[in-house]
């Protein structure tokens, strides 16, 4: 039992802040309408991220690149809607913080007609996540692998095995905590090193294909649903192997979040 199941009660910055201090692990995972949202949060889900993702999962693209800031204000509106106690986090898509002036115009049409809680960027963004903290908009950062700069990377790969790279990693998670920013995704990265950042932050950590040791997990709904249209990634879990329902899918995945029994190893790197 979560120590913040009060589902009459809206989630908080504070209160995930909390669970990390207590040594309580956060359940996360995407949703992008109003029945999914009604349903992850029934199953105790404690934040729900409306990714960029819906480019690959709900529009049939190849790749993040396509979603635009429409496209996520009107995902977010549909969860945001629905939910009453799951903490929302709303993705910038591609191309919509280039600059801290256009991060801010953007990231407030996800919170005041999106409903988010929080937007999240990806990338060591420390200008724009220092701006738009000061402009009272909460952050949540993202390193590792990148899914809006996949050409850059040259594909989906794990980030961080290499020494130097590795600490450029640790190096970028402290500066974005020191930016103001309240949570981190760690995406693709080697156990060890999550399990390093993790305990160098105060602010909560959410892995995903990142080991047990993150302070959270999150997966995209569908994978972990097994109703994608691509394969599923190895970092992801059919939870529907073993459930009679999809909302009994979704408890024993916030369970195996909760009791660090997921991740495993094989869905570690």
């Amino acid at each position: 039992m979560s120590l913040y199941a009060d589902a009459l009660k809206t989630l908080t910055i504070s209160d995930l802040a909390a669970m990390k201090r207590a040594g309580e692990k956060i359940s996360c995972l995407t949703a992008y309408d109003a029945s999914f949202s009604a349903l992850l949060d029934r199953a105790g889900i404690d934040v729900l991220l409306i990714g960029d993702s819906l480019g690959m999962v709900i529009q049939g693209h190849d790749s993040t690149l396509p979603v635009t800031v429409s496209d996520m204000v009107y995902h977010s509106r549909s969860v945001a809607t629905a939910r009453k106690r799951a903490f929302v986090v709303t993705d910038l898509p591609f191309a919509s913080y280039a600059t801290p002036e256009q991060a801010l115009l953007n990231a407030a049409s996800l919170m005041q007609a999106g409903g988010a809680q929080m937007v999240k960027l990806e990338g060591a963004k420390i200008e724009v996540i220092r701006f738009l903290v000061d402009q009272g908009i909460p952050v949540c950062g993202h390193l590792g692998l990148l899914p809006q700069s996949v050409n850059r990377l040259g594909g989906y790969k794990v980030q961080g095995r290499e020494a130097q790279q590795a600490r450029q990693i640790v190096a970028d998670a402290e500066k974005i905590e020191q930016a103001g920013a309240s949570l981190l995704v760690l995406e693709c990265v080697p156990s060890g090193l999550a399990a390093e950042i993790s305990q160098r932050l105060s602010i909560p950590t959410i892995g995903i294909g990142a080991g047990v040791d993150c302070d959270g997990q999150v997966l995209v709904l569908y994978d972990m649903l097994n109703i994608s249209t691509g394969k599923r990634p190895r970092f992801s879990k059919d939870f529907m192997a073993d459930a009679s329902s999809i909302e009994e899918a979704v408890r024993h995945y916030h369970q195996a979040v909760k009791s660090a029994q997921f991740p495993a190893a094989e869905h570690s790197y």
